[in-house]
């Protein structure tokens, strides 16, 4: 399933693939995020760190009518504010996703799956 863009010039067919994309991109910039996380936890509550070619697996994009829902698997990082850094990556979400493709998203949901520790 796609969403459908009528234009001018004719139609535009976004497929989920590419608005998960695009939002996993843009979380994954934001401060606080270790990266994304697989909907499946593991074998004894263990998370997948996903690479940036899975973002997909760690985004579920629902299409209902002409209500666009997202949810978001994401690993914080040790020490920060959880509610903060999830309102961050709601609203870059929903901003990149308007700036990008001029979509409008209802709801971004985000399931924390863990925090890890960062080195650097």
């Amino acid at each position: 399933m796609s969403i459908e863009l009528k234009t001018s010039q004719g139609q535009i067919d976004i497929t989920k693939e590419v608005i998960a994309a695009i939002a996993g991109g843009a979380a994954i910039d934001c401060y606080g995020i270790v990266g994304m996380a697989s909907q499946k936890q593991l074998k004894d509550g263990i998370t997948e760190l996903l690479g940036k070619d899975n973002f997909s697996k760690g985004i579920v994009v629902r299409i209902d009518g002409d209500s666009v829902h997202i949810d978001m698997y994401i690993i914080v990082s040790y020490g920060t504010k959880i509610s903060e850094v999830a309102h961050n990556v709601q609203s870059t979400v929903k901003y990149q996703l308007d700036k990008m493709l001029g979509l409008a998203v209802d709801s971004v949901n985000i399931f924390v799956q863990g925090v890890r520790v960062t080195t650097t």
